[in-house]
């Protein structure tokens, strides 16, 4: 199958099927041996994800425009998203109730679970400017209860916000490939290498197990192999 160009993680994927297949067989009665028992998953490379480094993240932070009710209502959403590490799909559900800017927290509820999330200065700034200036003249219905909306006053999309992604990362010329969760990647590498602890990170990033949030430790490590590779003098 490698030959016909399907990954190894398709490979071993298919492989572990027939092996379960055979092996309900022989449990079954139906053969005598398990013809997949010996046959060998090819190795997986793991792709640990893509995070950008912290002037990136500034740069990027820095091309909305707070000239305009586009440009303000942008930055608060790039800041919210890079201070919580919220994926998209919790952002655009995001309602006005959830955010506290007297507390500088917001609640994003996932799966049927809640957690609170705290806010760094910048982003609470960036969102007073949005909700108390620029969203009641977004706002066509007074009963919209989302925290960020379109152009037309209706909730934001997750099709709407990943097209503004793309936008400034245009703009800002960054050639690696961002996206929203880009920006989770980043949040959760960047917490860790300034000394945050695995389990609040998880607890952030609303991850069931540790394991999922267990992958930045090997990017923070790859990392620093590439700094010591570049910096140290005998490397």
């Amino acid at each position: 199958m490698l030959s016909r160009g399907k990954s190894a993680a398709s490979v071993t994927r298919f492989l572990a099927s027939v092996k379960s297949f055979y092996n309900f067989q022989l449990f079954s009665g139906k053969v005598k041996c398990n013809p997949a028992k010996g046959v060998v998953a090819a190795k997986v490379e793991r792709k640990y994800p893509e995070i950008l480094t912290s002037k990136e993240v500034e740069l990027f932070l820095e091309q909305p425009q707070c000239v305009d009710a586009k440009g303000f209502r942008d930055h608060a959403m790039l800041e919210l998203l890079y201070a919580t590490g919220i994926r998209v799909s919790e952002l655009t559900t995001l309602d006005l109730a959830d955010l506290n800017l007297a507390a500088g927290f917001i609640r994003c509820s996932s799966k049927g679970k809640e957690r609170i999330i705290p806010l760094y200065r910048t982003a609470v700034k960036a969102l007073q400017d949005y909700v108390w200036r620029v969203r009641p003249q977004l706002v066509s219905d007074a009963e919209e209860t989302a925290l960020f909306v379109n152009m037309n006053g209706e909730r934001m999309s997750r099709q709407g916000f990943w097209k503004i992604i793309k936008y400034y990362q245009e703009k800002a010329g960054i050639e690696k490939e961002i996206t929203p969760h880009t920006l989770r990647h980043s949040f959760a590498v960047h917490l860790l290498e300034n000394g945050a602890d695995l389990r609040s990170i998880q607890e952030m990033l609303g991850h069931a197990d540790i394991s999922s949030t267990q992958i930045y430790t090997h990017v923070v490590k790859g990392h620093l192999k590439d700094v010591y590779q570049k910096a140290h003098p005998r490397a």
